[in-house]
């Protein structure tokens, strides 16, 4: 009987090592990036953290077809960087948009101002983005009530000065606790999903618009990390953008 005792707590173990070691092989397998056959139009989202950015190197990588930048951030933040990378990224021909952080310490009709003040709105451009996430917010949490009602000043505020439906950043936690079967309370929009090193939850592509998969991607002409996006193939709205886009530079 000690034997079949001493027999089964080695099979145990070795039931137990061999999950252990099937979850490891799982959580530390390499992340393939999305191909340029599978999503042929990518590009990067920066602030003024990338430093000096050589927009002429940028442009001749194959997977920087846009570029989306930090402009504001609540009532009085602009970014640093903002109106030098606008016109370069625009000389160099990348397809362009800005991106407003909104904070839930500032009244939606505030930042909407400091982006009025900041942005121009210029055709040929993707739509406004705004990044909606916890991390580097205030302590305050609001409802989801007091979110869409902030949200719905803000762009009552902005009365349409830039077109186009705008993009939503935001991360599976953010969509799940404020957007998930809540769509209705919040303007239409187009969803940008951070989802580093694996595909986005929210369904297939066609819900989403944007895919940020990485946030230490290495790009020539940028010092240092920086994030990496793909757009969903099936996105009919922003993918036209780049086909005008083309049609110019000819």
């Amino acid at each position: 009987m000690k034997r079949i005792h001493q027999a089964l707590l080695v099979a145990i173990l070795l039931a137990v090592a061999s999950a252990a070691y099937l979850a490891y092989d799982r959580a530390m397998a390499p992340f393939s990036p999305p191909s340029l056959t599978d999503y042929p139009i990518q590009g990067i989202d920066i602030s003024h953290h990338q430093g000096a950015i050589d927009w002429s190197a940028v442009a001749a990588q194959p997977n920087v077809r846009f570029a989306i930048m930090k402009a504001t951030e609540g009532g009085d933040h602009r970014d640093t960087r903002f109106a030098e990378n606008w016109q370069a990224a625009k000389n160099a021909g990348i397809v362009r948009g800005a991106y407003h952080f909104f904070t839930f310490c500032r009244p939606g009709r505030d930042q909407a101002r400091n982006v009025l003040a900041t942005v121009p709105s210029e055709q040929g451009t993707l739509p406004l983005a705004i990044d909606l996430e916890f991390t580097g917010n205030c302590g305050q949490v609001p409802t989801r009530e007091e979110l869409s009602a902030e949200l719905q000043a803000f762009f009552d505020e902005l009365n349409g000065a830039y077109p186009g439906k705008p993009i939503f950043y935001v991360d599976q936690p953010f969509f799940d606790q404020y957007l998930k079967g809540h769509e209705e309370m919040f303007p239409a929009h187009h969803l940008w999903l951070r989802s580093i090193a694996e595909e986005p939850s929210v369904g297939d592509c066609g819900r989403w618009s944007i895919w940020q998969f990485a946030d230490t991607g290495s790009i020539a002409g940028i010092q240092g990390p920086v994030d990496l996006n793909a757009l969903c193939p099936t996105e009919p709205d922003l993918s036209s953008l780049f086909r005008a886009a083309a049609q110019v530079s000819r």
